[in-house]
């Protein structure tokens, strides 16, 4: 630690975990006075180049005063920092401010001096980026805007460096150095050259865990039975490509069920990329110590004991996570299921589930175990009457998320070429902003679709996450806006996930329907009508329908240009013209392989058969060149599109997959054993054709893709944040600054709030105090008549319901009457606090409120005003900034937006006008965090204009925004 002398203690908070461009993980800190042996060790191992590029000149070690002046820094004006493995330095950088004469300075001097040094084993990882986002982000803490290095022409990696960084940069050359100067202050380019960085990072971190050429399970028992012997069974059976290793430290044997057997990770003698932990929690730190000396990447721990089992486990699970990052490794877990790979060149099964998933596009995230194996049996059994012979490409089930989070495995899959469709279960986000980050980007490439556990209380246990103080429709409402698919059972999450994994999204709500029974037809287009699609009337074709009449129907509605999606009904019928399975399975499938525009479901009642003949006719299961070898290298891959869909077997597979539908309602049913027969070659033109047992449910999932098709073609073109020239950003600036300078956190008086929202030209009607009956009249005769005289009480407020709200008050008589009543009912004025008012013109009264909330960020909400609309919840949010194009569907998507269109023959709203004041407010909001809420109640919205007659803001100085800040992984 530092000494007496040093100006300032040692920031705990600079310390972090960062991943790297390998997918390893590397602990940036302030290097202090006991890290001296370190440097001299860390300096000595750097190749003399590398030494001549940091010195300009040889210098092969460190004299006693390079070492003390390296390792004693105040923190403010020297600042060094160390990114280290296993507790050595691989990287270091300081700063030194200087002044204008580029001599050591103190503040006010705001320019500092910074200089890299890379060990050689290390250079390539991205060491040196992630160690400038660290050191700018202290400096400016520190208050340094402007770093400046001097460079050797021939040192191109480190010119690299500062160059790709994304910063404002001025570039000289002079007595033979290539001189630098940058700004620090983040750019639009230094962030997104960030986040870039992040995702190829975290996507290599977990390609690292899902693909791994050795695999080592630590605690497999010498006799069957126990959850280690079975995850090691599991991945034997499953056929693992890489090697597999058994490690028990009571093992004797050679040899565990024909696996390599060893008492320690050390003694095996080639590398071991993922190690799977399955020893009691008390053994795992002496078992990660031995894996990360030896030099595993990975880990996946299944054993329990952590932060699910109390306070005590918490404390062991972080040090769990301290421990892995320490040497470079990243966990899934502790208390996992485990992780699924189906690629034919990885076939990895290091999990609980007894067997292998069929292989297909499909990747799948749960948090719960119970919930994951449930989600699997699911789709391999095509469950609930889902069919098609679905499969999944990677599976995680993150237990205590500890460390590797749902957030890293979107990472993953937004390049995996091998997954089309992303099926997550959560129970706890721990970081929403970069959630939603990520998954609009994800969905604008593939479906994203998430079912949330724990949606009305508290997070498990096991999940330690920052609280979100928003119910969960504003959640719900924050994730559709970023593309998410937001459903509500697993049931629905497989629904959907199979429909989106080989039919086309359509292109609107226009949906046909087609079947042998006018009733389920009937059902089928309430359904429609009650999902808000627009279903065309149902086409009848009686139960003495033959596979012919199938054909020829569905073949006339795909080709129909009013129609954008079909749904065909099917009940069993007898007869001799009646179809059998799979003639109608085949009549289908033939039909819609000539449109593969248009997604075509089935809704069956009570025919199990056409359920497994038309997976027969179509499967997702990758054939010969479906699937391309599941990433191995560290090349990134652009977003996959849809591979060509596999094709018809020739012959059906019902006996591979049968099951009534039934089975499959039981959340845990056992994962039935995978066929072992080869799959046979199907033509390339083939698709899945999902049939549902019910209309609901299939229908369902067709809004769901209507709406997500709606979204990617809307977030093809993304809105535009407006300007507005008459908004005084700076003005508005100052006014909060002199008033946090009173109070740290404070509601804003009426005139305050008047000013401030002036600024942004958000105009709120006057309201005069009127304390008593007279000083009414005189507000009145200054505001002019007609006026509403109104309680600002706060169980009165915005209660016009209650009777605290006179209106059109049209003199002085009217208005001495209602003063009387209001005083008689609820009390005196120093209770009731009457204001008047100038009456606005007549419109809807309508609700705007933001709310800044930790976790999530800003979130604009709108709703009309009125208890029917509270009491049914019905308000609409969107993440700030807002677009154009997200005020105009802010307005339209809550459940009463008619009243604003012209209900009943009443006259439209200017809805121009609202949108325009969602757009300022959400900017105030934007431009000024320490604005932590604001609420404008009512706004009367009218044929042309509006008045707003309320409001009020509250300030309070911001909270870190992380997401802003450099790369780090979160600490739970």
């Amino acid at each position: 630690m530092q000494t007496s002398s040093d100006r300032h203690e040692y920031p705990a908070h600079w310390e972090a975990d960062v991943v790297l461009r390998d997918g390893g993980t590397a602990r940036i800190r302030p290097i202090t006075v006991d890290d001296a042996e370190r440097l001299v060790s860390f300096y000595e191992q750097v190749s003399d180049e590398s030494k001549y590029y940091r010195f300009f000149a040889p210098y092969p070690r460190l004299s006693a005063k390079d070492v003390h002046r390296f390792t004693h820094h105040d923190f403010v004006d020297r600042v060094g920092l160390a990114a280290t493995v296993g507790g050595e330095f691989i990287a270091t950088v300081r700063y030194d401010r200087i002044g204008a004469d580029g001599m050591p300075a103190s503040a006010p001097a705001d320019e500092a001096e910074v200089a890299f040094l890379v060990q050689d084993a290390h250079q390539g990882r991205g060491v040196a980026s992630a160690l400038l986002e660290h050191i700018a982000a202290v400096a400016r803490e520190r208050g340094i805007r402007r770093f400046a290095a001097e460079v050797l022409p021939a040192n191109t990696k480190m010119i690299k460096v500062f160059t790709d960084a994304g910063y404002q940069q001025k570039r000289s050359f002079e007595d033979g150095v290539v001189r630098l100067e940058f700004g620090l202050e983040p750019t639009d380019r230094s962030v997104a050259v960030q986040r870039a960085r992040e995702q190829r990072a975290e996507a290599r971190s977990v390609q690292r865990l899902l693909a791994p050429g050795s695999v080592a399970v630590i605690g497999a028992g010498r006799t069957p039975g126990g959850v280690g012997r079975s995850v090691l069974a599991n991945l034997r059976d499953a056929g693992f490509a890489g090697r597999l290793y058994a490690v028990n430290r009571a093992v004797r044997e050679k040899e565990l069920d024909g696996v390599p057997a060893y008492p320690s990770v050390r003694d095996i003698e080639g590398p071991v990329d993922l190690a799977v932990v399955a020893v009691p929690a008390a053994q795992v730190p002496e078992v990660v110590t031995e894996c990360g000396e030896h030099g595993v990447q990975g880990l996946v721990v299944v054993s329990a004991g952590y932060a699910e089992s109390g306070p005590e486990g918490h404390d062991r699970q972080r040090e769990l996570v301290r421990m892995a990052r320490a040497y470079g490794m990243r966990i899934i877990g502790p208390n996992a299921f485990g992780v699924i790979n189906t690629a034919p060149d990885v076939r990895l099964n290091a999990s609980l589930a007894p067997e292998m998933p069929r292989s297909g596009r499909i990747g799948l995230f749960a948090q719960s175990g119970a919930i994951g194996i449930a989600l699997l049996s699911r789709l391999h059994r095509r469950g609930g009457g889902v069919t098609g012979v679905t499969g999944v490409s990677t599976f995680v089930s993150s237990g205590n998320r500890a460390d590797v989070s749902g957030n890293d495995v979107i990472q993953y899959w937004y390049e995996d070429p091998d997954t089309d469709v992303v099926l997550m279960y959560l129970e706890s986000i721990g970081n929403p902003r970069k959630f939603t980050r990520l998954a609009r980007r994800t969905a604008a490439v593939k479906p994203l679709v998430v079912v949330q556990g724990a949606r009305h209380g508290a997070a498990p246990q096991g999940h330690a996450v920052r609280a979100t103080r928003l119910p969960h429709a504003t959640v719900s409402a924050v994730l559709r806006q970023a593309g998410v698919i937001r459903v509500d059972t697993i049931t629905e999450l497989v629904d959907a996930g199979l429909l989106l994994a080989r039919q086309p999204l359509p292109a609107g709500p226009r949906v046909a329907i087609l079947g042998n029974s006018e009733s389920l037809g009937l059902l089928t287009y309430d359904a429609c009508l009650a999902e808000g699609l627009r279903p065309l009337p149902p086409v009848d074709l009686t139960t003495a329908a033959s596979a012919d009449d199938f054909h020829r129907v569905l073949s006339e509605a795909l080709a129909d240009d009013a129609c954008d999606a079909v749904v065909v009904t099917a009940i069993p019928a007898l007869g001799e013209t009646s179809p059998d399975d799979a003639a109608l399975a085949e009549a289908l499938r033939s039909a819609a392989a000539a449109t593969p525009s248009k997604p075509v479901l089935v809704v069956h009642v009570e025919l199990g058969g056409l359920a497994e003949a038309l997976s027969a006719a179509a499967s997702t299961a990758p054939q010969a060149g479906d699937r391309t070898p599941a990433a191995t290298s560290g090349t990134p891959q652009p977003p996959a599109t849809p591979a060509a869909p596999p094709a018809a077997p020739t012959r059906p597979l019902a006996a591979e997959t049968a099951a009534p539908a039934r089975s499959a309602d039981s959340p845990l049913t056992p994962v039935p054993p995978a066929d072992s027969r080869p799959t046979p070659v199907r033509p390339a033109d083939s698709r899945l054709i999902p049939a549902y047992p019910a209309a609901e449910r299939a229908v369902r999932a067709l809004a769901e893709a209507v709406k997500y098709a709606q979204w990617r073609r809307e977030a093809a073109e993304p809105g535009r944040v407006p300007e507005y020239e008459d908004i005084d950003e700076k003005g508005a600036a100052r006014q909060i600054d002199e008033l946090l300078a009173r109070d740290e956190g404070l509601a804003l008086g009426a005139e305050d709030t008047g000013v401030l929202l002036g600024r942004y030209g958000i105009q709120v009607r006057e309201a005069r105090p009127a304390p008593t009956p007279d000083e009414a009249v005189a507000a009145a005769e200054t505001l002019g008549y007609p006026v509403a005289l109104k309680t600002t009480a706060p169980q009165l407020r915005h209660r016009a319901d209650l009777g605290g709200v006179r209106l059109d008050l049209a003199d002085e008589e009217q208005l001495r009457r209602a003063y009387t009543e209001l005083t008689e009912l609820f009390g005196g004025p120093e209770e009731l606090r009457p204001v008047v008012q100038a009456m606005a013109p007549r419109g809807v009264d309508t609700i705007v409120r933001t709310v800044v909330d930790p976790a999530a960020g800003a979130v604009l909400s709108f709703g009309l005003a009125g208890p029917a609309s509270q009491l049914l919840g019905d308000m609409a949010h969107r993440l700030i900034p807002a677009t154009e194009r997200d005020a105009a569907s802010l307005v339209r998507s809550i459940r009463t937006a008619p009243l604003l269109f012209g209900w009943r023959g009443s006259a439209p709203v200017d809805t121009g006008a609202l949108e325009e004041l969602l757009l300022r407010v959400s900017r105030l909001v934007d431009d000024h965090p320490e604005v932590v809420a604001v609420s404008l109640e009512p706004v009367v919205v009218a044929p042309h204009g509006l008045s707003v007659l309320g409001a009020t803001v509250r300030l309070a100085r911001p909270p870190a925004r992380d997401d802003l800040g450099p790369r780090t992984l979160p600490v739970y």
